[in-house]
């Protein structure tokens, strides 16, 4: 007698229920999944497959491209290349070969220099001339961690204007003339406060005589001298 014959008067017991359908998995939720990945991860030439920088990257997802032509691509229009400056004097024909496959078919082409070793002037020099021949942006960093970083924050600005990085500019007068003279030593927020009621303006503060300036509280003459050779002395 089979199994299922033997007990199936469990079948009929009240405390029976019937078992919830096997779950299948959705295919197109995983398609959909992948393709998500695809868009938002760094593509990653195969030949860096061993590279130690990738165990780096942890903020952002990244996926080999066999057919990769640069050894990152950062998002649509933007990739890099990979070299340390170990490898680049073992093989000083890699990197300038290497570019040269690029064919400029992206508008940001970044080279990503691992600076491992102590004399590194020279080799730094030579990989420079290369990025400015071929119209690269040249990263250097110390450390294959400091490499991650850089991928993962080349990425994360894929879709980001410049303006995003750019210093944020006061556009209120004090703030400015506080910003421009306390470049002079020792003035300070109260200095500056007390000469831009007095003059009014930064044209008239650089036409003032010294005797002038010192006439403002707490501009002595030392302060006084360093802020009328500041507008007066030569270059």
């Amino acid at each position: 007698m089979s199994f299922n014959k033997t007990f199936s008067f469990l079948n009929s017991s009240k405390h029976y229920k019937v078992p919830p359908p096997k779950h299948k998995p959705d295919v197109q939720k995983s398609h959909n999944s992948l393709q998500r990945i695809s868009v938002h991860a760094v593509l990653v030439n195969k030949r860096q497959r061993a590279n130690p920088v990738l165990k780096h990257i942890s903020n952002i997802p990244w996926k080999i491209a066999p057919d990769l032509v640069p050894d990152f691509e950062f998002g649509s229009g933007a990739c890099g290349l990979f070299i340390s400056l170990r490898y680049f004097l073992l093989h000083p024909e890699y990197l300038f070969g290497r570019v040269q496959e690029l064919k400029r078919t992206s508008h940001l082409r970044v080279i990503l220099c691992l600076v491992d070793l102590e004399d590194n002037e020279t080799p730094i020099l030579e990989v420079t001339k290369i990025a400015m021949f071929h119209s690269c942006t040249l990263i250097l960093a110390w450390s294959a961690k400091e490499v991650a970083r850089y991928i993962e924050t080349f990425k994360a600005y894929e879709n980001k204007s410049a303006e995003t990085i750019q210093e944020k500019t006061s556009t209120d007068f004090l703030e400015k003339l506080t910003e421009c003279l306390r470049q002079i030593r020792s003035v300070n927020k109260t200095d500056v406060l007390h000469l831009a009621s007095i003059f009014g303006c930064l044209g008239e503060l650089m036409g003032a005589s010294m005797e002038e300036l010192m006439l403002c509280p707490g501009i002595g003459r030392l302060k006084a001298k360093r802020i009328h050779d500041t507008f007066h002395s030569p270059f």
